[in-house]
């Protein structure tokens, strides 16, 4: 079962689904749906499309570079088939996408980082430009206490009208 990469979006192709375009120059190009079709045909760009992986990759919001993707790359040697070969093969598959994964996610979490990092000092700046609007607890709490005592003495006084 060979599982074929949308020529527009990059998403997974299965067989039997999409749609295969053959150009006169007997290029093919396959579509994952429609939507990657028609916009294949108004000659989008995919980098400029926010939906497609292409996108992503070019605006930097996934990781393009690292040595897990090499062994995504389609290989077109045939090679006689050894049972011991595929189970290595399933095992290496396995650790393969689990070190994609943690890679990416450890990928998404310094970017995060960064943005976190800019928001802080964004708001510390901010305090320090408006010092003055803050107030400590203590003194919060004494204009509480002023407020409570002021409403008890106006109370009293008009109790004993």
């Amino acid at each position: 079962m060979r599982l074929e990469k949308c020529y527009f979006c990059s998403s997974t192709v299965y067989p039997g689904h999409g749609i295969e375009f053959v150009r006169n120059d007997c290029k093919t190009f396959r579509f994952c749906r429609s939507k990657c079709h028609k916009a294949f045909k108004q000659k989008r760009n995919p980098r400029k499309v926010r939906w497609t992986k292409a996108f992503r990759k070019a605006a930097g919001k996934e990781l393009t570079v690292d040595s897990v993707y090499e062994f995504e790359k389609k290989r077109n040697v045939p090679v006689k088939y050894d049972r011991e070969l595929w189970q290595n093969t399933v095992k290496a598959m396995k650790r393969i996408a689990e070190i994609r994964h943690r890679r990416e996610a450890q990928y998404i979490r310094n970017r995060l980082r960064a943005g976190r990092d800019k928001q802080l000092q964004k708001e510390r700046s901010f305090i320090e430009k408006h010092v003055d609007l803050l107030q400590s607890r203590d003194a919060l709490k004494k204009a509480a206490y002023a407020k409570i005592k002021a409403r008890h003495t106006k109370m009293d006084t008009s109790t004993e009208e």
